[in-house]
């Protein structure tokens, strides 16, 4: 019961990138080797990271790069090598999303997933897990399981009052980070410092440039690193964008209008499937919802209420595929049937702590309960599926102020070497947020946006157009010559109209 709403929540609220089944390997039991004199010495995987070719290996980083002989922490990094030496061309470092998604096996899941091979030829593919994050050194909010369950979107808020009820548990989540006993990490577990150990890893792997390819929260990484350090970056290739500010207040709430972009995609898949019962119109279909929501607010239903039901919709849109599965758990809400829920991570204590650490650490928060009830009250009525919840109030309102630095702006300086990929009606990075760090990126940037739905484009996305031109662009460096506009192909899901900046 309890499982049913945490895992809608919590799955919702992390809006990582997910990792397609096919990338699952058989495990072993090896621990990573430590790197010596400075250079990584690699070694099997640890277990649960482990996949064919996959080698692991740990890097030392300082704590705070600004004192680089102080205090030293640990990075978990992989590398799935070319096969193919006459061929390669340096490092291709990734990022699966998150902030708080591991990325230690990412590479054996890019290779599972279609990266083609030309690029695996071409590169070794570097993954990591990021500071405070899974077998880096990790950072802990003391989250119990209630509170783990509990996940990270606020609950919806229907009036300004539930609001300020929600400030006491944003306040209690903040204090407890604030309190850990790593909480010596927090002022230093920043997306700037990531992109600072992503070039102590350059260095470590003797290379002068790294090329990069990062998804979601990814693409904010990527563009962090670029922008920090320009002449070092090859070809970086950002995939679902973030706006120039990252995952700060305004992300948290584009995810509304990430959902009213995407839905009519799945409106009409229900439509088109009557033995769902969900409505034969798109307009019925969207009537069916907000019922539903309504509904569970009132009286929760196996343990979902409408917040659960508002964010699993909204989490099972991140891929046509899901849509079965989504239609399915709409069919079973209304009916009483079995929920189909899958089991949540097992980290999950870690996942959510370092994406507090990070989403809360990277920039300032509103401090004022009224601004959420302000803008709750903008968010509910413009983005009605899902704008009382992204707006609310969360830890980040309460954060400990102790910051190191400001949050890298991104600019247009530097060389002309980033290709950004970008669905139209992506639910979890809108294109409105693509659009707006495409501007600022200036003349370093083309991008390629992609008339689907869904979050995630190369290579898992399945258009010939958009995989083409980031393909060419990693193994010859070649881009298109302006921004380019990809059309739907057939077995996309349906086009609900153009979306508008």
């Amino acid at each position: 019961m309890r499982r049913s709403l945490s895992l809608a929540l919590t799955a919702a609220a992390l809006a990582v990138t997910a990792f397609p089944a096919s990338a699952s390997a058989p495990t072993s039991s090896a621990s990573a080797t430590t790197p010596s004199s400075g250079a990584l010495r690699w070694g099997p995987c640890p277990q649960g990271a482990s996949a064919p070719r996959l080698e692991c290996s740990t890097l030392e980083v300082p704590l705070d790069h600004r004192h680089p002989d102080g205090r030293q922490i640990d990075v978990a990094v992989s590398r799935l090598a070319s096969e193919k030496p006459s061929q390669r061309r340096g490092i291709l470092l990734t990022n699966p999303g998150g902030p708080g998604g591991s990325g230690l096996i990412y590479p054996a899941v890019l290779a599972a997933s279609g990266l083609p091979q030309e690029v695996l030829d071409s590169y070794d593919i570097i993954g990591f897990d990021p500071r405070g994050v899974g077998r880096s050194t990790p950072v802990t909010c003391d989250l119990t399981k209630d509170q783990q369950w509990r996940g990270n979107f606020p609950p919806y808020a229907h009036t300004a009052a539930d609001v300020a009820r929600e400030a006491g548990y944003a306040r209690k989540i903040a204090g407890q980070c604030g309190n850990s006993r790593t909480a010596w990490m927090l002022p230093h577990t920043t997306t700037a410092n990531t992109a600072r150990d992503m070039d102590r890893l350059r260095i470590a792997l003797g290379e002068p440039k790294l090329s990069y390819l990062g998804a979601s929260y990814g693409s904010y990484l990527g563009a962090v690193y670029t922008t920090l350090f320009p002449r070092r970056g090859d070809r970086i290739v950002l995939d679902s964008n973030l706006g120039p500010g990252g995952y700060d207040v305004t992300a948290m709430r584009s995810f509304a209008r990430g959902l009213e972009d995407r839905f009519p995609d799945f409106a009409a898949f229900a439509a088109g499937h009557p033995e769902y019962g969900l409505g034969s119109t798109p307009k019925q279909v969207t009537a069916t919802f907000y019922e539903l929501a309504s509904r569970l607010d009132a009286k929760p239903v196996q343990g979902v209420n409408g917040t659960a039901f508002r964010a699993f919709t909204f989490e099972q849109l991140y891929a046509d595929s899901s849509m079965p599965l989504l239609a399915e758990f709409w069919q079973a809400v209304d009916t009483g049937g079995k929920l189909p829920l899958p089991e949540p991570p097992a980290d999950l204590e870690n996942l959510l702590a370092s994406r507090f650490a990070v989403v809360c650490g990277d920039s300032r928060w509103p401090g004022t309960v009224r601004e959420y009830q302000r803008n709750v009250a903008v968010d509910r009525l413009k983005y009605p599926m899902l704008g009382g919840s992204t707006a609310s109030i969360n830890p980040c309102a309460f954060w400990p102020r102790g910051r190191t630095e400001p949050p890298v702006r991104i600019t247009g300086r530097g060389p002309s070497n980033v290709l950004m990929m970008q669905n139209e009606r992506d639910p979890g990075t809108p294109l409105a947020g693509a659009r707006e760090l495409r501007r600022a990126f200036g003349g370093r940037a083309t991008m390629v946006t992609v008339d689907q739905g869904g979050h995630g484009v190369y290579p898992y996305g399945g258009n010939t157009c958009a995989d083409d031109a980031a393909t060419t662009f990693l193994t010859t460096g070649e881009r298109p010559a302006r921004d380019l506009a990809c059309a739907a192909q057939p077995g996309d899901a349906a086009h609900p109209g153009t979306v508008s900046d």
